[in-house]
């Protein structure tokens, strides 16, 4: 029998047979504004699951280390059981959201090389932006680990940044979130879909992630089911 060892805003984790592997249900709910906003969208949590399975294999298959093992349903999926880092990485390719509004650029300004962004998980404090020297003064993580996560978080944007391109999309920037295996590892793992990445359409950028949900701009769930159409062509 499988016990619930944890829930967050938009999944579920649960124990399985085997003490090493958890499985993740991905639920309905959208939220934003800190959880604020918080709404049930039909469809929404098996989209994002076959989106972040497929996008999670394609890095265990170009060298990206990752928690994912296999998708076993619409809404679940498998994982290897981590500590999590109490870290939020943020690549960041153009220009938008918090960092357009801290430097006052235009939206979707090119960026001369990826802004790599550390924010401690907190839901009290609003996940406040951390520099490596805050991060490492506070004992969150030690100065070679953090630069392991930026090394990776900048090859991860290598590697989706090709997949997108193939599937006529722009990867704005994106949030991930790293644990620590039993061997003592740094792994990516949590989830990557349209929830924690800003992706548009190359030809007439329209918002095909959850920006249409926080802006309140229209139905998000057909840039959703969009993404998950192309990555099945592109993979």
């Amino acid at each position: 029998m499988t016990t619930l060892v944890t829930s967050g805003k938009t999944k579920e984790l649960y124990t399985t047979e085997n003490d090493d592997v958890l499985r993740a249900h991905y639920t309905d709910h959208t939220t934003a504004g800190d959880g604020l906003r918080n709404e049930l969208i039909d469809n929404k949590g098996a989209v994002n699951n076959q989106i972040s399975s497929l996008i999670f294999g394609y890095l265990n298959q170009n060298g990206v280390a990752t928690h994912f093992i296999e998708q076993v349903s619409e809404t679940d999926q498998l994982n290897k059981k981590v500590e999590m880092i109490p870290l939020e990485v943020v690549v960041r390719n153009f220009a938008a959201g918090h960092f357009q509004k801290r430097f006052g650029t235009d939206y979707l300004q090119t960026l001369k090389q990826p802004v790599v962004e550390f924010f401690y998980k907190d839901n009290d404090l609003h996940d406040p932006i951390v520099t490596k020297s805050d991060a490492v003064g506070l004992d969150l993580l030690s100065a070679e680990k953090l630069e392991q996560l930026e090394a990776a978080g900048l090859k991860v944007n290598q590697v989706l940044t090709d997949l997108f391109n193939k599937m006529n999309v722009t990867l704005v920037d994106f949030k991930l979130e790293f644990g620590i295996n039993a061997d003592g590892e740094i792994i990516l793992a949590d989830e990557i879909s349209p929830d924690s990445c800003r992706l548009l359409d190359k030809d007439t950028n329209e918002s095909l992630d959850k920006d249409v949900f926080r802006k309140q701009t229209g139905d998000m769930m057909p840039g959703y089911l969009e993404i998950l159409h192309r990555l099945q062509k592109a993979i």
